[in-house]
């Protein structure tokens, strides 16, 4: 049996340009934020990256000093 054309062309075209153009493809379908809703949604982002690292610091800093009391 013979291949019909469009099997042809598909195998001829390059992997790394069939990927890029998939990719362009998906992107066009992304809802991107708007900028009142990224500075919000980076806002929010930013202060709980802040708490959690407020958080973690001042049980590093308990457990340091509980270790060098049992310690020392």
């Amino acid at each position: 049996m013979a291949k019909s054309k469009n099997e042809a062309t598909a195998k001829s075209v390059n992997p790394v340009v069939k990927y890029l153009r998939e990719t362009r493809a998906e992107i066009t379908k992304v809802t991107w934020p708007t900028r009142q809703e990224w500075i919000r949604l980076s806002g929010i982002v930013l202060a709980v990256t802040l708490l959690m690292a407020l958080i973690l610091g001042v049980t590093d800093a308990l457990a340091a000093q509980f270790m060098n009391f049992l310690l020392y």
